[in-house]
């Protein structure tokens, strides 16, 4: 079948481009990267991509996107998402799963537990992708983040050991396995040790060869060993293994390492070739060209997919790059396509009429029944129940405050415009508002108010802190910033309590600080159930109590 393609038509099934899960035009949030409806057409029916990343929008929404998309293709797509920590995480309505390293906490105390979450966690995710349309799932992460500092892996790393993270993601790619989706183990051969966010610039891992084999890649033999799909390459330059090219465009790591060293047979996918990392130094098309002669066979997220297509179709014709190293590429894609039920016809279909659909072996599968059920949902919050963190003083007493003293709920979060996880309806601002706190928001962009926060009169705080890594947004300044105002608070003599939500780092970096009295909590994941756990801690509440507070 493959020898049937022409050499664009090729190139361009080792392509996935990026779109918006939302459906039409005027809601595109990030115009630079997610084409126009007419745009995307042209690039899956007429171009004959590969694949399609998806972000944004509604579980059902996407269900319907997912089936349009497919309609328009030329070849049928893997359709790929980020969802580390479920469908939810990406796509609202679904199963929103803490962090990986939430099940870290919980195997520190039950391993057997840990290893059934881990599991459980795999098959819900690939469950519900399945339920709207998506076939490739881009997790589990199986960096070792032995780094506080990390600005980009941190909690998304199912924790701080080789050991324990081979283990817990080897229980979600099994989870995974029987259901009808790819997984993916990332990013190769390890980002856990870096303090550089590489969607920004290149972080340089300066280990040696042996410490790289004792730390950074067990996990990658354990997620092959488990059976994962596909390994995603890291934009990182390792010296030890090439001095001049970053992973994603070494053939030494690729081929060498990967194929040839550890005997992966499967995909190997780019990290975004957007990311600053390898954008900002081999320019948009070039990277491209660069990762197919390294040897990947999916070329994800190109900024420029026709110009991209064309600058790998030159390279082959030019001699830099074999066509028979393209067509191997192109079998393992097609390869993973039917191992998903996608029916890879030769030669390729005609466009079909307006209204009609094709590549309906992808679609026959959308059931929205089985998002977000109940046990899942219970699942995903035993995970953060079983590894919250708490102490001091609890539960907390609120009283009634003088004449004229407010009681005051401040929340710290890096980007408030970005945060989905908080609204006048979500606990973190509707459970204290009930006991009489009045809100104020924080975040990077407001410093002025953070800096005269506690200046005036005084007020019983509570803090509400979110921090967690973020792609191309560090958030250590934003750490500074909090740990400079809970400080202040401190001296005041106005903080009540703490309530940290995402990275334990920052948590540690608290607890000296803090006098034993003053109760906290923390809980490492920022959606609404996790505020909920958090807040029955703090105040001592039941969970059925959370929907009738007292009007105090």
């Amino acid at each position: 079948m493959i020898d049937n393609l022409s050499l664009p038509e090729l190139v361009a099934q080792m392509f996935v481009v990026r779109a918006s899960g939302y459906l039409f035009d005027h809601q595109i949030r990030y115009p630079e990267w997610e084409p126009t409806a007419s745009k995307l057409r042209y690039y899956l029916e007429k171009l004959g991509v590969g694949g399609v990343i998806l972000v944004g929008g509604s579980a059902a929404e996407l269900a319907v996107r997912s089936h349009q998309l497919q309609s328009w293709a030329k070849f049928p797509l893997l359709l790929a998402a980020d969802i580390e920590e479920g469908v939810g995480q990406r796509f609202a309505g679904a199963t929103w799963f803490g962090p990986p390293m939430a099940i870290a906490e919980v195997a520190r105390h039950d391993a057997g537990k840990a290893d059934r979450y881990a599991e459980a966690m795999g098959a819900v995710t690939a469950i519900e992708a399945r339920a709207i349309g998506l076939n490739w799932v881009l997790a589990p992460v199986v960096d070792v983040n032995n780094n506080p500092d990390n600005p980009v892996i941190n909690v998304r790393a199912f924790g701080e050991t080789p050991e324990i993270v081979g283990k817990l993601a080897a229980a979600f790619i099994r989870g995974a396995g029987p259901h009808p989706v790819l997984t993916t183990a990332k990013h190769f051969p390890g980002h856990g040790d870096t303090a550089v966010d590489s969607h920004l610039e290149l972080p340089v891992l300066p280990h040696s060869p042996a410490r790289l084999a004792q730390v950074e890649l067990p996990p990658f033999v354990e997620a092959m060993a488990a059976g994962v799909d596909a390994v995603m390459s890291a934009h990182l330059l390792i010296p030890a293994w090439d001095a001049e090219f970053p992973a994603t465009l070494s053939r030494k790591i690729l081929i060498g390492k990967l194929r040839e060293e550890l005997g992966f047979e499967g995909l190997i996918v780019t990290d975004a070739l957007v990311m600053g990392a390898i954008a900002n130094k081999y320019g948009a098309n070039e990277a491209a060209v660069l990762a197919a002669e390294a040897g990947a066979d999916v070329l994800l997220m190109p900024l420029d997919p026709e110009g991209a297509i064309l600058a790998v179709c030159e390279a082959v014709t030019q001699g830099r790059l074999s066509i028979l190293q393209i067509k191997e590429s192109v079998k393992r894609v097609w390869e993973a396509k039917i191992k998903v039920g996608l029916s890879i016809s030769d030669p390729p279909q005609p466009p079909l009429a307006k209204g009609e659909s094709k590549n309906l072996q992808s679609i026959d599968s959308i059931d929205l029944s089985l998002l977000a059920n109940p046990d899942s949902r219970a699942t995903a919050a035993d995970i953060l129940r079983d590894s919250v963190k708490f102490g001091g003083n609890l539960p907390l007493q609120v009283s009634k405050s003088p004449k004229n003293q407010l009681l005051r709920n401040l929340i710290v979060v890096d980007d408030v415009l970005g945060c989905e996880f908080l609204g006048n309806h979500t606990p973190a601002i509707a459970v204290p508002e009930q006991f009489g706190y009045e809100l104020q928001l924080i975040d990077d962009r407001t410093g002025a108010i953070a800096d005269n926060a506690g200046a005036e009169d005084f007020s019983p705080t509570l803090l509400q802190i979110f921090i967690r890594g973020n792609c191309f947004r560090g958030s250590a300044g934003l750490t500074q910033a909090a740990q400079d105002l809970f400080k202040k608070l401190l001296k005041t003599g106005e903080l009540q309590a703490v309530l940290i939500y995402g990275s334990p780092y920052v948590l540690e970096q608290f607890l000296p600080h803090l006098p034993p009295s003053i109760p906290y909590v923390f809980c490492f994941g920022q959606m609404p159930v996790a505020q909920s756990l958090a807040l029955e801690v703090l105040f001592g509440l039941d969970a059925p109590a959370m929907l009738e507070l007292p009007d105090s």
